[in-house]
């Protein structure tokens, strides 16, 4: 699949997070002359013909506020479209459903998203047939292996959630284009900010806008952005007419209010991580910390490579007993104990504890330590979080 690769004539990052969405393309200024684009509720447009015609119609079809969002989000990614989901689940689900036919095979990595793993196993191979091969993706000689003429869908998470592993977006990009096959990326866990896998070579980039793209813990969301025309049009047709699963316009607003600030909330997360991964590598009761931007971590090199930093996104292994843990997780006092990520706070997530089902049927389980805890560093002050883990830690 033929891909483009060079957005050198990009602004830079921050102008187009604080200014995209008002780009000359989608001019929701006129006649009122609106800073912020405003947010567009209605359902139907009043009909128009002619030279008068509207791009508008119908706000399942199209809605001003969310193709200012959409056109922001392409820009942000240095792609040509973008689509917006209800969810995180939806942006994947409806590229899986429109791009694997009944029957197809899909190649994974075998770390990622527990809901993207039930989708593959249970609906996608259970329900239709789909051939799902789950390979351990840090190889890229290894998805060489299982990938053939008949590969519709080559999909990585990187740095995949929870162990922090990564692909390497470009090797796998050329064995893509070898097979002719699509090449997705997850992208959640760095946003637009710090890795651009269409640049890579990637054909669609995936992001739960409900992380850092929103930022807020205020909006559940989720987004496609891509530079091929033919997967757009399939995507669109998927999302509009054959799903009809397009984020709100009052949630299409809040994604954008909080791409605004992107940049130096990533920042803030990354310098965050950096001290708390530190901190963490050095106490007693860790045994080990999985975060890229320490040398330590196996892939450092490549994350240096492929991403512009290392987001605020850290797990560690605890060294104690599960009824340690459990005390450790209850005597935190500025984490909160509970699932997602990205946000302003910082959150804790122990997998085995908070999510038994799912720790128990991962194709990760074996691999996850049972006392693996997920952290999402916030935005509070790094010493601040420190002392919490210090003064939790037994």
């Amino acid at each position: 699949m033929s891909r483009q690769t060079d957005h050198s004539d990009r602004n830079r990052f921050a102008t187009l997070a604080v200014g995209s969405a008002e780009s000359e393309t989608h001019p929701h200024r006129s006649g009122t002359n609106d800073v912020v684009p405003p947010i567009h509720l209605s359902t139907t447009f009043e009909w128009a013909s002619g030279e008068n015609g509207n791009e508008h119609d119908y706000s399942r079809e199209s809605n001003p506020t969310r193709a200012a969002l959409e056109a922001q989000l392409a820009r942000l990614e240095g792609g040509e479209y973008g689509l917006a989901f209800a969810s995180g689940m939806a942006a994947t689900s409806t590229t899986m459903l429109s791009l694997v036919p009944p029957g197809g095979h899909v190649v994974s990595s075998d770390s990622i998203y527990s809901g993207t793993e039930k989708l593959l196993t249970e609906h996608m191979a259970g329900h239709l047939g789909a051939d799902i091969d789950f390979v351990d993706a840090r190889d890229p000689d290894i998805v060489a292996d299982a990938v053939n003429a008949d590969t519709d869908l080559i999909w990585v998470e990187t740095p995949s959630n929870p162990l922090m592993r990564l692909c390497d977006i470009q090797a796998i990009a050329d064995i893509a284009d070898d097979y002719d096959a699509v090449f997705g990326v997850d992208s959640t866990f760095t946003s637009p900010y710090y890795q651009a896998p269409l640049e890579l070579g990637a054909d669609i980039v995936v992001h739960s806008t409900t992380k850092y793209l929103n930022g807020h813990s205020d909006s559940i969301g989720g987004a496609v952005i891509t530079d091929a025309k033919g997967v757009f049009e399939q995507l669109a047709f998927a999302q509009r007419v054959g799903l009809g699963n397009m984020l709100s316009p009052f949630d299409c607003y809040l994604v954008a209010r909080g791409i605004k600030t992107l940049p130096a909330r990533m920042e803030h997360h990354e310098k965050n991580a950096m001290d708390v991964a530190r901190f963490l590598e050095s106490h007693d009761r860790v045994t080990r910390v999985y975060y890229s931007g320490l040398e330590s971590h196996p892939q450092h090199d490549l994350a240096s490579e492929q991403m512009s930093g290392y987001s605020g996104m850290l797990s560690f292994e605890f060294d104690g007993t599960r009824i340690e843990l459990e005390a450790f997780v209850e005597g935190l006092d500025l984490f909160t104990p509970g699932a997602s990520l990205g946000s302003a706070e910082s959150l804790v997530e122990v997998p085995s504890l908070m999510l038994p089902d799912e720790f128990s049927r991962s194709e990760d389980s074996a691999e996850t330590p049972e006392t693996l805890v997920r952290v999402s560093i916030g935005l509070e002050d790094a010493e601040d979080l420190c002392e919490d883990f210090r003064t939790a830690l037994p």
